[in-house]
């Protein structure tokens, strides 16, 4: 029996570009350009996060085996907090700023930030609600229609996504779309104000590509070799606490996560010695067995890193049991640049570290690799502090401690080079979703001197405008 190409075809794709028109429609009656409605969406989107945050953590955990109260932390409270800050400075940051008076051309101006308009918002799996909505909050900030698109290898906090935002959100100009790449594909295909992708670089070249088709301004929130410097002054336990918590977190599916740590040989010891204590007041001494350690979210990333432990010098960890893809938190100590665990960001729960003599040397392994989303200096002594900030580039950077430059509303958050382009959180998010229009309004009680600029261009004119 033969099968039609019409019925061949999955309905939701076909009609992903009906419900986008329906969706801009909406954007261009200017149902989201009002003041009120914006404030409106997004204390509803505040309500959302508030009135279910039990089942959003039961998702995630279903999804990631992410531990309820770290779920709440990362997941839900930092994305109330930013929309707290942006509903405390929405007037301010999108009305009107004025510029002083122009008295070569006899005019006032101001800067008008306007919506792009109907934008697509692509979010990864690793914090499948935050970084889907954190965004979202600065698109609707700005005014714009928004299309989500969160991941599919997150199914049961897509689904209730999904759900949630047709409950509580405006649907005429805020929607989600699920589904895997056929339906990612197909967005791709339509054009947009702007797009907003989070993930890795194979993909971000992807969206890139497809945006380039329409001239579809882009921002692109990378990941990368993030590297961390323990520098002989520093604090041992105090370093070792902020590596095995940043690293840890989220079973080291984090995209700000120390990817590796570059230490001298004198240091190293001592630093896998207070890792190991760290470890273990986190999670015991049997980690798989811990409620609070999650898994790796499948089988394909699990055999990825498993691959990154053959021949490797394990210093703490290296349990695997593929079963329930658990990797336990993993030290290798003694890695080279050249090993297997150097050539992608891990993306998991395994910390090589790297001896190097000085920090010249730490400095040159670091700008070999591509630019990295973020940077974490443990150091007493201010020296080595400053020839990293002064010779070496990343997205951001953390001094004695890791991860928290995310969290904070008034940095912008984003990478340089590889690991991204644009940046948004707080006043910076309403910036990457608007357009900075100048608007220019020439005072009609004062003479025109521009006269003298137009033809014909008489010897008066000449001084006058030569300064003779």
């Amino acid at each position: 029996m033969s099968i039609s190409v019409e019925s061949s075809v999955n309905p939701e794709i076909t009609d992903i570009p009906v419900r986008v028109a329906d969706i801009r429609r909406g954007f261009e009656r200017g149902i989201t350009r009002p003041f009120a409605w914006r404030r409106e969406q997004l204390s509803a989107l505040d309500r959302l996060l508030e009135d279910n945050h039990i089942e959003i953590e039961e998702a995630v955990y279903a999804d990631l085996h992410k531990p309820r109260l770290e779920s709440f932390i990362t997941e839900i409270k930092g994305v109330r907090s930013e929309i707290k800050t942006v509903l405390k400075n929405l007037k301010k940051w999108t009305g009107r700023r004025s510029i002083p008076f122009a008295p070569a051309v006899m005019s006032q101006g101001f800067i008008q930030r306007e919506p792009l308009g109907t934008v697509l918002v692509i979010a990864p799996w690793n914090y499948p609600v935050n970084l889907l909505l954190s965004p979202v909050v600065g698109a609707i900030a700005a005014g714009n229609a928004v299309v989500m698109k969160p991941s599919e290898l997150a199914p049961r906090t897509s689904a209730l996504i999904a759900r949630l935002v047709a409950k509580y959100l405006d649907g005429r100009a805020v929607t989600v779309v699920e589904g895997g790449i056929s339906e990612t594909t197909e967005l791709l295909s339509l054009a947009w104000d702007h797009i907003f992708y989070t993930g890795n670089g194979t993909v971000g070249r992807i969206v890139l590509k497809a945006a380039a088709e329409h001239f579809t301004p882009v921002t692109l929130e990378l990941g990368g070799k993030t590297p961390a410097w323990v520098d002989p002054s520093a604090d041992i336990a105090t370093a070792a606490n902020w590596l095995a918590w940043g690293k840890f977190l989220n079973t080291g599916q984090t995209c700000v996560a120390p990817d590796y740590v570059l230490t001298t040989p004198a240091v190293q010891p001592k630093l896998i010695e207070a890792l190991q204590k760290e470890i273990t007041a986190f999670y015991g001494t049997d980690p798989r067995s811990s409620p609070d350690y999650g898994r790796i979210i499948n089988d394909r990333h699990h055999d990825r890193l498993t691959v990154l432990l053959e021949g490797a010098d394990i210093a703490i960890g290296g349990q695997v049991a593929r079963d329930d893809r658990f990797i336990a938190p993993t030290v290798l100590r003694d890695v080279r640049v050249t090993d297997p665990a150097m050539h992608e960001e891990i993306f998991g729960p395994i910390l090589p570290i790297i001896t190097v003599d000085e920090v010249d040397e730490a400095i040159a392994v670091v700008n070999r690799g591509d630019k990295p989303l973020s940077m974490y200096l443990f150091s007493t002594d201010q020296m080595p502090i400053d020839s990293f900030l002064t010779r070496t580039s990343s997205g951001s950077v953390a001094i004695n401690a890791s991860l928290i430059q995310n969290g904070i509303a008034a940095l912008p958050f984003g990478g340089v080079g590889a690991s991204g382009m644009g940046s948004y959180h707080g006043e910076q998010s309403v910036r990457t979703f608007s357009h900075e229009r100048s608007v220019v309004k020439k005072v009609t009680w004062l003479p025109n001197l521009v006269k003298f600029t137009h033809p014909p261009f008489t010897s008066k004119k000449e001084k006058q405008l030569r300064g003779a």
